[in-house]
């Protein structure tokens, strides 16, 4: 069954500072049509980091939408057409002050497909050094070390509801498993 709806139309209904927004007409498959709401955006990367001890880093950052604050892992936008490989070196050594020696690429996520374009690219950061965080100026971030198991048991009791931080952990987990099993 072909499921593509055809784009007719599309116009910039908001030209934010990250997000712009635009309004489409799509024909559907049936040959009707519809409108769909689009946020488009730059992309993200985001990092587990895993120190030598099996320790992740995580950071405390409140978060305007939901008035509180949300344990996350680091992470950040990309720049418009900017390589999500530097990108994740320059976020992790702004966010937690830390370079890693191996890096491993664990997938690339869709966070909201229902209206916006994200696209997460995933990595598992370990051989870490480190050194003085640079955080964006508009950035407050405390950031903590757990054992790795403890950060997978605060997804479990609700501490963690941050779905990029849950679904990482969880990629980082799996693929730091099937490693030690071979």
């Amino acid at each position: 069954m072909e499921l593509n709806e055809k784009m007719l139309t599309s116009r910039l209904a908001y030209d934010g500072g990250l997000l712009k927004v635009y309004y489409d007409t799509v024909e559907l498959i049936n040959g009707k049509t519809s409108w769909r709401e689009v946020i488009r955006h730059p992309g993200a990367v985001v990092m587990v980091p895993v120190d030598d001890e099996g320790n992740v880093y995580l950071e405390r950052q409140f978060r305007y939408p939901y008035n509180r604050v949300i344990i996350e892992v680091p992470a950040g936008k990309l720049e418009w057409g900017e390589d999500p490989d530097a990108a994740s070196r320059r976020e992790l050594k702004e966010e937690i002050g830390a370079e890693a020696v191996r890096w491993d690429c664990l997938d690339e996520m869709l966070p909201t497909p229902g209206y916006c374009d994200e696209l997460q690219h995933v990595y598992l950061a370990r051989g870490l050094a480190f050194g003085e965080t640079h955080p964006d100026p508009d950035e407050f971030l405390e950031v903590f070390k757990v054992p790795f198991e403890e950060a997978l048991a605060m997804i479990d009791d609700g501490q963690i509801q941050d779905c990029k931080t849950v679904a990482a952990l969880y990629k980082a987990a799996r693929f730091m498993g099937r490693e030690r099993n071979g």
